[in-house]
């Protein structure tokens, strides 16, 4: 049932695609040719002032069982969720992101926008500043990380400078859940950056994937739609490709835990919150209360929730 589904889902997205491409190519005729429409074009484009463009390279490096890397160009866009008419669809507001991160400055969204139907967003990044004065300080970073196919989604905050966080979803049908996801980004101004390993305590660290991209002048891009043409189609065809890829050097394949494991997600938030824990400066009795795997008793809940990790369930039918 999931593999047909998989078809149809497949035949559906090409189809509308397809669709979709004809009247983008037409509209960017008649924006050619036609100069009152052109500039209706641009007037409904209004919401470009509020996004920032950005260009660069995803690269993945698997370094255990096998060694398997790839990486390919990427376009993302960022949006200033203050400013944005038109933010996007399916992801938090500004005034949700800072309920989420406690802040109480700016709010930026780093996505791959939707192209002709579709949307393929393995990772998205709001990022929520703090003013110090006329400055703003990025203070909090929350993920929003989505897999593929089943489309099950967790976000979550982090520190941008450096952070650890107990992986909280299955992202890859090859990997396990039992390790943390290292990861940290940097301010985006004319460039950005983000970094993300797998510490496992067997494999070490075993999976590297990174962003870096530059800002590109708005001027150089007219057309938004047209720059971000089959943009996330991309990004599912190099998922679903080196998923073969890595079946074919005959890396185990691991089902989804709510078949083994129920209570996965719980077990994460566990696994979260000692290494929070962890974390802390503690006294002798505090380290000792560690070493037994318990938390300090000054570690509160109210420490805790501040990752506010959020899952949001499977797509049908693989739910």
């Amino acid at each position: 049932m999931e593999a047909l589904y998989l078809l149809f889902s497949i035949i559906s997205t090409f189809v509308t695609s397809l669709a979709l491409s004809l009247r983008l190519f037409f509209r960017t005729l008649l924006c050619r040719f036609l100069p009152f429409y052109y500039t209706d074009a641009l007037s409904s484009n209004a919401a470009a002032e509020s996004v920032s463009i950005y260009e660069g390279t995803v690269w993945h490096e698997r370094r255990h069982p096998v060694r398997h890397s790839f990486r390919y160009s990427v376009r993302y866009a960022l949006f200033d969720l203050d400013c944005s008419p038109g933010p996007p669809p399916d992801h938090l507001s500004a005034d949700e992101a800072r309920h989420v991160a406690g802040t109480s400055g700016p709010v930026f969204l780093l996505t791959i926008p939707t192209s002709v139907g579709y949307e393929q967003n393995p990772l998205s990044l709001y990022y929520c500043y703090d003013l110090e004065g006329s400055l703003r300080h990025l203070k909090k970073c929350i993920a929003e990380v989505t897999n593929t196919p089943w489309g099950e989604r967790v976000n979550f905050v982090f520190n941008p400078n450096s952070d650890l966080v107990a992986k909280p979803l299955h992202v890859s049908p090859f990997m396990d859940m039992i390790g943390n996801w290292s990861i940290r980004a940097n301010d985006p101004e004319d460039s950005l950056s983000v970094c993300i390993s797998v510490q496992h305590p067997k494999h070490g660290d075993y999976f590297v994937a990174t962003l870096k991209a530059k800002r590109i002048s708005s001027i150089s891009v007219s057309d938004h739609d047209l720059f971000f043409w089959l943009m996330p189609h991309k990004v599912a065809l190099w998922i679903y490709w080196h998923a073969i890829k890595l079946w074919w050097k005959n890396v185990q394949f691991i089902t989804h835990p709510r078949y083994s494991n129920p209570k996965h997600r719980e077990e994460a938030q566990m696994r979260d919150q000692m290494l929070q824990c962890n974390q802390k400066p503690a006294s002798d009795r505090d380290k000792r209360l560690q070493d037994e795997g318990h938390c300090p008793e000054n570690f509160t809940d109210r420490n805790y929730r501040k990752r506010q990790f959020k899952w949001r369930d499977a797509k049908w039918p693989w739910c």
